[in-house]
């Protein structure tokens, strides 16, 4: 049903710059547990962030973050989405620009987003969370909050595991896997290391799976799904987890141990100890934002690296997770 509120907006001769518009919808979500206010002028804005967020409930008392994101009408020439919007970073401003129309801005330090979309990207609620709402969001998080980890999370019995490595790795497909066969899962490639928690400790997203759309053919369960836009114009498949009645899921796990993931050029599956330092240099690629919590980030990484740590070698996705499973029960894994 494509009706919008009254109150989305464009220029006027006497607000040039829509610094007057009024923006009557408010509510609070919890993404990972954080607080944070969506702000807008549209209710349409607040439905798309209670499509990524509703499952949440507050876990952390701390201020509210605040996104706030209006909506204008459509430019006459406008007919299309556009295309991914681009990242620019400097020091604790981060920008995510689209066209002159759709962009948002977050300030890291304040702990607040600013943004303007259009009526045709409000149309596309995947593209409005996604590059817009979770974007916004998830960047003021991993900036004030907790410290970003490219990292997937899975455990059992307590004992949980953070899986490491470059895109293509395999994390997203093994947490997927290692799910389906007794694992709780917490998240397939984003984890939040929290700053003051021991044991080291991560949230997660574990209300969906985001995987490639070569998913599809690793999991023939899934084959006929919809394939939604990501960042950088990579494909994936959005699935709830509540869909998998079968899967335990966790929002917040301990780590007891590390596992690097390498499938490349193996000639022998293994699992070999793994170095604290190149770990240590690994996580830290991830913490790009130059605020004031960059130090207590930084403490929770080391503390992190004093866990275990492996590299698991693998072509095989069901030796993987058995591999997994001996670990998580044992300690050791061969």
């Amino acid at each position: 049903m494509n009706v919008f509120t009254t109150s989305t907006q464009k220029p006027s001769a006497h607000d040039q710059v829509l610094a007057d518009v009024e923006m009557p919808y408010h509510a609070t979500y919890y993404p990972l547990g954080f607080p944070v206010d969506m702000i807008s002028n549209s209710q349409r804005v607040l439905d798309a962030a209670a499509e990524s967020w509703g499952q949440f409930r507050q876990r952390f008392t701390v201020p509210p973050l605040t996104v706030r994101l209006g909506v204008t009408q459509n430019p006459d020439d406008l007919y299309s989405l556009p295309q991914a919007p681009i990242c620019r970073l400097d020091h604790h401003l981060v920008s995510h620009i689209a066209d002159s129309y759709n962009f948002a801005t977050c300030d890291l330090n304040e702990g607040s987003a600013f943004g303007w979309v259009t009526e045709r990207t409000v149309e596309a609620p995947l593209y409005l969370r996604y590059h817009f709402l979770e974007a916004s969001a998830l960047c003021m998080i991993a900036a004030s909050r907790a410290s970003p980890l490219h990292a997937a999370c899975v455990s059992m019995d307590g004992f949980g595991l953070l899986l490491c490595g470059d895109s293509g790795a395999g994390k997203s497909s093994l947490a997927f896997a290692a799910g389906r066969s007794g694992f709780t899962y917490t998240c397939d490639d984003a984890s939040y290391l929290l700053l003051n928690r021991k044991p080291p400790t991560v949230v997660g997203n574990c209300h969906q799976f985001r995987l490639r759309e070569s998913g599809t053919i690793l999991f023939p369960e899934l084959q006929g799904r919809t394939v939604t836009p990501r960042a950088a114009g990579k494909p994936s498949l959005e699935i709830p987890t509540s869909e998998f009645g079968d899967i335990l899921t966790c929002e917040l796990t301990s780590i007891s141990a590390i596992v690097f993931l390498n499938r490349q050029n193996v000639t022998q599956e293994n699992i070999l100890p793994f170095s604290k330092s190149e770990a240590a240099r690994w996580f830290r690629q991830s913490q790009v934002f130059k605020t004031t919590s960059l130090p207590l980030q930084l403490s929770a990484i080391e503390r992190l690296t004093n866990l275990p740590i492996f590299e698991m070698r693998y072509t095989n996705l069901d030796w993987a997770v058995e591999c997994l499973r001996q670990l998580a029960t044992g300690g050791s894994a061969g």
